[in-house]
C-alpha cells in the first residue's frame, strides 16, 4: 500500500511559511487592540479634563484657573513619560518587547480604574487633585513604553516591503481608543448635570477594567520578534541607553523634534474641545461628534498613507502631514470662533481625519527604522516621549496664550504652526529608509 503521508521536512516548511504569514498579522492585531485599550484609558482622561474635572477636583471660585489646573494635570503624565521611556526602553531592549507590552497594559488599567474611585475636591479638599496627579503620573509611565514597544514588535515582524503599513495599525488602534473614549462620554455628557458630576463621570474609568482584560488576552500568546531573538544570541547592549546616545544621539534629537507634531493632536482633541464648549458655548455633543467623525476618517486614512509611504518613502508623506496640519489649524480655529458648525465639521475632519493622519500613520516606521535593533525600543521611547511632553502641555500652554475677543485664538494657531513646522524640518534632515533591509537599519 502506498503511503500518502507528507514528509516531515515538507510539513515543517509549510508550517513555517504559514507562521511567517500569520505572525505579522497577529502582531499588527495585538498592537491595534493594545493601543486601543491604552489610549481609551488615556483619552477618557483628556475628555474629562476638558469638560468635567475643573468642576470636581479644583476650587470653583475661579473657573479659568480651574480649567488651567485641569489641563495641567493632563500634562503631568508627560513628565514621567521620558523617565518611563528610559526604564521601559532598557527592559524592552534587554529582555524583550513582550514583557514591556504586558506591563504597560496592566499599569494603565490599574491607574485608570483608580481615577474612577477618587473622591472630589468638595469631599477631601486639596488631597483630591494630589491623588489625581499621582494616578495621571502612573498613566504616563505606562504610555511611555506602550507605543514604542508595540511599534518595535510590529516593525520587526512585518514583511520587508510593508513595514509602514503594518506598523500603522498601532496608530489606528490609538484612533480607535479615542473614538471609543468619546463614544462612552457622549451619553455621559447628556445626563443631568448633578448626576453626571456625582457618579456618571466615573463610568468610563470603571469600564477600563473590561477593555484591559481584552487587550491582555490578545497579547498573551504573541511571540518575540526574530531580529530581537537573533540579537540575543549574538550580542546584547549592556546598557542600551548608553549605546544609543553614543552612536545615535542625532537620531534621538530628530525624533524629539519630529514628535512635536503631536501638538496638533492634543490641541485638536483637548484644547479646541474646551475652547468651543466653554468659551464659544457650542454644544458638547456637537464637538464630541466632530472628534468621533474625524477619528473614524483617520481609521482609513492612517493605513492608506502608510501604504503610500511603502511606495514613495516615509519622509515626503510625514512632511506633507506636518505642513498640512500647520496650515489647516487656522481655518479650523477660525470656524470655531465664528460658531460656524458646517465649517467646523469640514475643517476638523480635514485637519485631524485626513492631513494629520499622514504624519501620524508614518511615524511608527519612520522613527523605528532610524535605530538599530539592540536600541530600537529605547530610541523610539525616549525620543517620542520627550517630544510628546510638549504635546501633553500644549493645552495648558494654549489656555495661557488664548486672548480675548474674536481673534483670541490666533496665538494658539501660531503655536501649533510653529511646532508642526519644526517637526517637518527635522524629518527633512533624516535618512530615507523605506528600501533599507531590516538588518541594515540604524547601521552607520
Amino acid at each position: 500500500m502506498t503511503s500518502t503521508a507528507v514528509p516531515a521536512s515538507a510539513a515543517s516548511r509549510a508550517e513555517t511559511e504559514t507562521d511567517a504569514v500569520r505572525t505579522p498579522r497577529k502582531a499588527a492585531l495585538a498592537s491595534w487592540i493594545g493601543s486601543a485599550v491604552e489610549y481609551y484609558d488615556f483619552f477618557i482622561y483628556g475628555t474629562a479634563a476638558a469638560l468635567i474635572f475643573p468642576k470636581l477636583f479644583f476650587s470653583a471660585g475661579n473657573p479659568q484657573a480651574a480649567a488651567i489646573a485641569s489641563f495641567a494635570t493632563f500634562g503631568v503624565a508627560y513628565i514621567t513619560r521620558p523617565l518611563g521611556a528610559v526604564a521601559l526602553g532598557h527592559i524592552g531592549d534587554r529582555f524583550g518587547r513582550k514583557k514591556v507590552l504586558t506591563f504597560t497594559l496592566l499599569l494603565m488599567g490599574l491607574s485608570t480604574f483608580m481615577i474612577g474611585c477618587l473622591p472630589t475636591y468638595d469631599q477631601i479638599g486639596i488631597l483630591s487633585p494630589i491623588l489625581l496627579v499621582i494616578a495621571r503620573l502612573l498613566q504616563g509611565v505606562s504610555a511611555a513604553g506602550e507605543q514604542a514597544g508595540a511599534n518595535s514588535m510590529t516593525l520587526e515582524h512585518a514583511p520587508a516591503n510593508k513595514r509602514a503599513f503594518f506598523t500603522s495599525f498601532t496608530l489606528s488602534g490609538t484612533q480607535a481608543g479615542l473614538i471609543l473614549a468619546t463614544l462612552v462620554f457622549l451619553p455621559i455628557t447628556q445626563m443631568p448635570e448633578a448626576q453626571m458630576l456625582s457618579w456618571g463621570w466615573r463610568i468610563p474609568f470603571f469600564l477600563s477594567a473590561l477593555v484591559v482584560a481584552v487587550g491582555f488576552w490578545v497579547r498573551r500568546t504573541l511571540p518575540e520578534t526574530p531580529v530581537f531573538e537573533k540579537e540575543q544570541e549574538n550580542e546584547t547592549a549592556g546598557l542600551p541607553v548608553a549605546v544609543l546616545f553614543r552612536k545615535q544621539w542625532d537620531d534621538v534629537l530628530r525624533v524629539i523634534f519630529a514628535a512635536l507634531v503631536s501638538v496638533v493632536s492634543t490641541i485638536f482633541s483637548v484644547f479646541t474641545l474646551s475652547y468651543a464648549v466653554n468659551t464659544m458655548k457650542i454644544d458638547r455633543p456637537t464637538m464630541l461628534t466632530v472628534l468621533i467623525l474625524a477619528n473614524v476618517v483617520a481609521l482609513g486614512a492612517i493605513p492608506a498613507f502608510a501604504a503610500l509611504a511603502d511606495r514613495i518613502g516615509r519622509r515626503p508623506v510625514f512632511i506633507f502631514g506636518a505642513l498640512g496640519s500647520a496650515a489647516l489649524i487656522w481655518p479650523y480655529m477660525w470656524a470655531i470662533s465664528q460658531g460656524n458648525l458646517p465649517l467646523i465639521f469640514v475643517f476638523g475632519i480635514l485637519l485631524s481625519g485626513v492631513v494629520y493622519s499622514a504624519a501620524n500613520g508614518v511615524w511608527p516606521s519612520l522613527y523605528g527604522e532610524m535605530f538599530d535593533t539592540k536600541v530600537r525600543l529605547s530610541g523610539m521611547a525616549i525620543g517620542t516621549q520627550i517630544g510628546f511632553a510638549l504635546g501633553g502641555f500644549a493645552p495648558v500652554i494654549s489656555a495661557s496664550l488664548l486672548g480675548d475677543g474674536p481673534t483670541g485664538w490666533v496665538p494658539v494657531a501660531a503655536f501649533v504652526t510653529a511646532t508642526a513646522g519644526i517637526a517637518a524640518v527635522s524629518i527633512f534632515t533624516a535618512r530615507e529608509t523605506y528600501r533599507t533591509p531590516m538588518e541594515m537599519l540604524g547601521k552607520r
